[in-house]
């Protein structure tokens, strides 16, 4: 094989993109004694956006990432691949709203207690009247949350976090998002147990298995999430395979006599041939398509129809020992465009080097190309500063540095016709080419959790292995059983399924 500054010309498996679904299934097919490439776009950081961020010595976690998982068969991979760099920290955040801090999830007491008593009694007259005249005609995320709530209580502490988080209204996002994101949570259940708390009857731990959004501890890796993934590239390369960094997906063609493929990855020397037996793509199905010769009908069908929303994180260095506790701040605040607050030292001392200096990230999520994403680093490091002032978390004059950290497609959007468009890709592309795998976030667009793109990388590397696709990787996320072809396959326990909202649909 020979070694253009280690970047091979053939493999049994090329893999496109490096996060945690596309280094999953690297490390396991290494372990099997499989040739592979993997390449990556991004010069330094492998990851994707479980990647870590490095800035004179600080570490910036993108985006927030607890190590917790229902399948057993991911954590004991996360345990293999750092055995030694687990920690275990508190969690806690909190929802901020005109300058006061809300526990998250709420609790009823608190909640009304600083509210004061005439916002209090506007609330509980307003969930009274949702209770005695619901909207009999629910179609919206608002319409559901304010016959749960009360319109008061919605307008404080839903409508402008989940409009800044998606980029539109809420009146326009289906109510069966919010079913499902909220479920559970009722005002008269919050009461009762505010009272059991107060009185010491419920003093119970939450492990996370019945309510993963109620964990009171977390695993985390000491260094960041990052950690993790650049100790699994590190592995494949030790088991003889290859981690190309800064090398762009360019183009994908498949020999019609042999099957295998052939791809071409432009890198910082030139381009790159890959030739393969399989390819796993992690990359967005959208970039996929327009980059497979001869184009696939659904290149120009459905693929330009996909869309994505994108965040940016500031990073802020602050003269302070600590500014707050929480892991993360929700902000629900008109007067700010940030939606969310992060303190890195609260998930790992070790991401702060400095004693003296507290670090913290301040999310903005936005489309690829607005005003926010466009705005110089500088700008965005005073918008920045100026909103955490605005907000009383510290003086501007103690603001020591900063950087910016962009995420494209963070989140695949679910509008009315997504999952048309991604059924028709998945037809084209999985019928036509039994050789080509689609893992991952943004290489199912689906909202997958971390552990999640792992079980879909985790299940075709053994498709691969079998020479068929025995599991089928799109029902991880949809529920705890994976099938086999005309049996019951194997059990998985992946059952938190993380929905987004859609668009209420038209014929509604």
């Amino acid at each position: 094989m020979p070694d253009i500054q280690n970047r091979p010309t053939s493999a049994d498996v090329a893999i496109i993109g490096a996060g945690p679904a596309g280094l999953t299934a690297a490390y396991l097919l290494t372990q099997q004694g499989y040739r592979v490439t993997v390449i990556e776009k991004d010069p330094v950081y492998v990851g994707g956006i479980s990647r870590t961020v490095e800035h004179e010595g600080f570490r910036f976690d993108i985006g927030g990432h607890r190590f917790f998982s229902k399948s057993q068969e991911v954590v004991d991979l996360w345990n293999e691949i750092l055995p030694n760099d687990f920690i275990q920290r508190p969690r806690m955040s909190r929802i901020y709203y005109e300058g006061k801090f809300y526990s998250y999830p709420l609790r009823a007491f608190e909640a009304l207690w600083n509210l004061g008593v005439l916002r209090s009694a506007l609330c509980m007259a307003s969930y009274g009247k949702a209770k005695l005249l619901p909207n009999k005609k629910v179609r919206s995320f608002e319409d559901w949350t304010v016959n749960q709530f009360g319109h008061k209580l919605y307008s404080i502490f839903f409508k402008t976090y989940t409009e800044k988080v998606w980029g539109m209204p809420c009146d326009e996002m289906s109510a069966d998002w919010a079913a499902q994101r909220i479920k559970g949570l009722s005002l008269g259940a919050a009461v009762l147990d505010g009272l059991k708390r107060s009185l010491g009857l419920n003093k119970a731990p939450n492990d996370g298995m019945a309510t993963k959004t109620l964990l009171e501890t977390f695993r985390y890796p000491r260094l960041g999430p990052g950690m993790m993934w650049e100790a699994a590239a590190e592995k494949v390369r030790a088991g003889g395979n290859h981690v190309l960094m800064g090398h762009s997906f360019k183009q994908l063609t498949q020999d019609q006599k042999s099957g295998r493929w052939r791809m071409t990855a432009t890198g910082p020397n030139g381009d790159v041939v890959i030739d393969a037996a399989h390819v796993i793509s992690s990359a967005p199905m959208r970039e996929l398509a327009a980059r497979i010769h001869p184009l696939p009908a659904s290149a120009l069908t459905a693929a330009p129809n996909l869309k994505y929303r994108d965040f940016l994180t500031v990073a802020l260095k602050i003269r302070s020992e600590d500014l707050f506790p929480d892991n993360w701040i929700y902000i629900h605040d008109r007067k700010v465009k940030v939606g969310r607050v992060q303190n890195f030292r609260s998930w790992s001392p070790e991401m702060v080097p400095d004693p003296s200096i507290a670090c913290v990230g301040l999310e903005y999520f936005c489309f690829e190309g607005d005003g926010l994403w466009s705005s110089n680093d500088e700008d965005l490091i005073a918008l920045a500063t100026k909103e955490m002032a605005i907000l009383g978390l510290c003086e501007p004059a103690d603001v020591v540095g900063g950087a910016v950290v962009r995420q494209e497609k963070a989140y695949p959007v679910y509008d009315d016709d997504y999952a048309a468009h991604v059924a028709e890709m998945r037809d084209e592309l999985e019928g036509r080419y039994p050789t080509l795998h689609l893992v991952g976030r943004n290489g199912m667009h689906r909202y997958n959790n971390q552990d999640h793109a792992m079980m879909t990388a985790m299940l075709t590397v053994r498709n691969i292995a079998a020479g068929t696709r025995i599991y089928n990787i799109w029902g991880v996320n949809e529920d705890a059983e994976y099938h086999e072809s005309g049996s019951e396959g194997k059990r998985a326990a992946l059952a938190s399924v993380r929905e987004v909202p859609a668009r209420v649909s038209k014929a509604a």
